[in-house]
């Protein structure tokens, strides 16, 4: 199968200069500074050395200015810094030049806003939460990054969590930690009723869950379908599988795919089921168990790429070359099939859109907008040097 920003004030508020604590250069040497005398640590108030410092002592962190330095230095009341600040509603009671010099004063303070008193009127957390099935699968590390990019450009800050089941989900709903969810290739166990008012998006889902609810797919049967045609135009016409056995709907997809096209070009097929969320060591060992056959296949497709690793391992193990004895097609496209000696062919599933198309979504409900129905996403064999002619 198949991710978060500092900078000081120009100045206190005051309009002094910050006072540094040190001139010695970050990044000097512990020897440097261990052989310095007490002569030598200039910058040091107290008379420490900078050994000293740096084993306890660290200078106080400069005051952040506050919404009174804003007002004091734009020449207007904390009430209209507020009222510029607080949204666009409120926002309109103030003049336009009233406005612009509150904002022009906040930027050259470095002033930001806090968010918590913002949210609190507007009774949002700012946060949503990412719910994946395993936070060790690396594709889901595609997804977080593309959510992660969407939810900044709205404003919002992600909270990831796995291991979660339908309570779990409805209780997190009805908290008021999270203003909506993303959902992301749930399995049917962790599907159930979640409260109507709290806003939620399906990633890699089925579309039927929740038809009141938007979903984003990845066309998981087209890269299945591709994967397979590969191996078929390379001669193999016994290909072994290695299928999730997890009940997700996107793994029944690429399942049904399989079956399918496979019976379209009249192949033959050895399959076994591994646990991904097992990972590399359940992999190889169930691969293991597929190339030691006597009857053997000569290509395997496998549901994710971490599968695929174990069958480069479990190849190694049996004396066997990849690709010259097996050919070896993985699915996700996640960083270490680039890696794999030799690099693996795969079908890429591509994760960080995934996630800024359900970010995206998600924002929209939030906002009150009409979310549209967004096409299933597409996915594409990567074509590496983990596959040869069938001999």
């Amino acid at each position: 199968m198949p991710a978060i920003p500092d900078s000081a004030p120009p100045g206190h508020p005051s309009g002094q200069p910050v006072e540094q604590p040190s001139e010695q250069p970050v990044g000097q040497s512990s020897e440097q500074s261990v052989g310095q005398s007490s002569e030598q640590s200039v910058g040091h108030p107290s008379g420490q050395s900078s050994a000293e410092s740096a084993l306890g002592t660290w200078p106080a962190p400069v005051r952040r200015p506050t919404g009174r330095d804003v007002a004091r230095l734009a020449g207007v009341s904390q009430a209209t810094v507020s009222l510029v600040f607080s949204g666009a509603e409120a926002g309109r009671r103030v003049s336009e030049a009233t406005r612009q010099r509150v904002r022009e004063a906040a930027r050259s303070l470095g002033y930001r806003p806090q968010a918590a008193g913002r949210q609190l009127r507007l009774g949002r957390s700012g946060m949503i939460l990412l719910a994946v099935p395993n936070l060790q699968g690396p594709f889901f590390g595609r997804v977080l990054e593309g959510v992660h990019q969407e939810a900044g450009r709205n404003g919002l800050a992600v909270v990831v969590s796995s291991g979660w089941g339908s309570a779990t989900l409805a209780e997190a709903a009805t908290a008021g930690r999270f203003d909506g969810l993303l959902i992301c290739s749930p399995d049917d166990s962790q599907l159930g009723e979640l409260p109507t008012d709290i806003p939620a998006v399906f990633l890699d889902a089925d579309p039927g869950t929740d038809r009141t609810r938007p979903t984003v797919e990845l066309d998981v049967a087209g890269g299945m379908r591709a994967a397979v045609e590969h191996l078929a135009a390379l001669g193999h016409r016994r290909i072994g599988r290695l299928r999730s056995t997890h009940a997700a709907y996107t793994f029944r997809v690429r399942q049904a795919a399989f079956e399918r096209v496979v019976r379209e070009l009249g192949l033959d097929v050895v399959e076994l089921g591994v646990s991904l969320n097992e990972g590399h060591r359940a992999a190889r060992t169930v691969a293991d168990r597929l190339l030691a056959r006597a009857d053997r296949p000569r290509a395997v497709i496998c549901d994710d790429d971490v599968v695929a690793s174990g069958v480069y391992q479990a190849a190694a193990e049996l004396g066997l070359r990849v690709p010259e004895d097996v050919s070896v097609v993985g699915m996700d496209n996640v960083a270490v099939a680039a890696l794999l000696a030799p690099p693996l062919t795969t079908v890429d599933l591509p994760g960080e859109e995934l996630g800024r198309a359900g970010a995206a979504a998600l924002a929209g409900l939030l906002r009150g907008e009409r979310v549209e129905p967004v096409a299933p996403l597409a996915t594409s064999l990567v074509l590496r040097a983990s596959t040869a002619s069938a001999q």
